[in-house]
């Protein structure tokens, strides 16, 4: 069975859903690995080294994708990419599939078999596979260094001659990987750090990593979180309460991390304009869900934008900005999500359609859409 890894298309998409070291897993397994020429260079992943990991070199998506059982990707394809695709192909990358069922349904009709992998139940035995987890932790990271790009101070207090500097305030709103990243990193630096989430499990988390939990509604957080883990969207009067109590909390900070998200709706507001013009001059923003909305309105996706004094970060596809590792991480994922269903005789994939990871990833087969968040049977 020949494994396809073509080259990414999507602008600003600098990672790979590949890297040496799973090429040459996947090629021990019996695939045969084609790899577009130059899809790992912006993730320092050389085509040479692809060679040596036993993968063949391909020179144009339609010679990489040609005759390929299955093309891993890091986003959905575009159009122009499908059509390189043999039908009856199975697709795996982060499709976005809750947000673009329109293509879902045009991959579909392309009679190609998908999954989703941000669709990855949280389970114990998929946490090696969940692409969602192991990006975010590096985009957690990332937004730390951003915010301390722009902040015109040092994080940690520093005693000198000429005096004392105090410490850099930071406050992290979402704590989920992203979130629990940042406070990590903010606390390795030096910050002081304080969060804030709907779910109360998380604030033992927070203080275990030497934050500050702040809390907004104790009795209304109870309920907040579904069974996988992910945040419940609350309801308005919730939003209300947060907002005083970050209104209040967030004049004095100096670095606020936004990082919550709702899978398949957008991003909630958690940073009005008022609490922006709140702020110190010189304080910054960095916020990770600007892509789904985001959670300050005034920021702009691909842009650093500055009102009222404040900084306020829109970077887009923040792991692609530490590509190599990025890469890495999701070429992992996918390995370890396919490995359990190869059928190490035939040299193929034979998939147990009732593994949990399976049918919860499984966006369409034999022209059809079959997750039940899309069929409507999820509702």
């Amino acid at each position: 069975m020949k494994i396809a890894i073509p080259k990414e298309r999507r602008a600003g998409e600098k990672r790979v859903a590949a890297s040496p070291e799973s090429v040459k897993k996947l090629a021990g397994l019996g695939f045969e690995v084609a790899v577009e020429t130059g899809a790992g260079s912006a993730a320092s992943f050389t085509d040479a080294a692809f060679q040596e990991a036993g993968a063949r070199i391909a020179e144009t998506a339609q010679a990489v994708c040609a005759g390929a059982g299955l093309i891993l990707k890091v986003q959905r394809p575009l159009p122009e990419e499908t059509a390189a695709f043999d039908k009856g192909a199975i697709l795996c990358a982060k499709v976005d599939a809750l947000v673009h069922r329109d293509e879902m349904t045009a991959l579909a009709d392309a009679g190609l078999t998908v999954f989703a992998m941000e669709l990855m139940p949280r389970i114990s035995r998929a946490q090696s596979m969940d692409v969602l987890s192991s990006q975010a932790n590096l985009a957690g990271y990332r937004a730390v260094l951003d915010g301390a790009a722009e902040l015109g101070r040092a994080f940690p207090m520093m005693m000198t001659a000429a005096g004392t500097i105090a410490p850099a305030k930071v406050f992290v709103m979402g704590v989920g990987v992203a979130g629990l990243q940042a406070i990590a990193t903010a606390k390795r630096l030096g910050a002081v750090v304080t969060a804030t989430d709907v779910r109360p499990a998380t604030k033992e988390q927070v203080e275990s990593l030497g934050g500050k939990f702040l809390v907004v509604d104790p009795e209304m957080e109870k309920d907040a979180q579904t069974e996988g883990g992910y945040a419940k969207q609350m309801p308005p009067e919730y939003f209300e309460k947060q907002r005083k109590v970050v209104a209040e909390h967030i004049t004095k900070q100096d670095l606020v991390i936004t990082t919550a998200l709702i899978p398949g709706r957008p991003a909630p507001e958690l940073v009005t304009g008022e609490m922006v013009s709140s702020m110190k001059p010189g304080a910054v923003i960095v916020d990770l869900a600007v892509e789904a909305g985001g959670n300050c309105k005034l920021a702009k996706p691909g842009e650093v934008v500055e009102i009222d004094g404040v900084r306020i970060v829109g970077h887009d596809n923040v792991p692609s900005r530490l590509a190599e590792n990025a890469s890495a991480l999701f070429a992992k994922n996918l390995l370890n999500f396919l490995t359990p269903h190869v059928d190490k005789d035939g040299k193929a994939l034979a998939f147990d359609w009732e593994d949990e990871t399976v049918k919860g990833t499984l966006v369409c087969k034999d022209g059809q859409l079959v997750h039940p968040a899309l069929t409507g049977e999820g509702n």
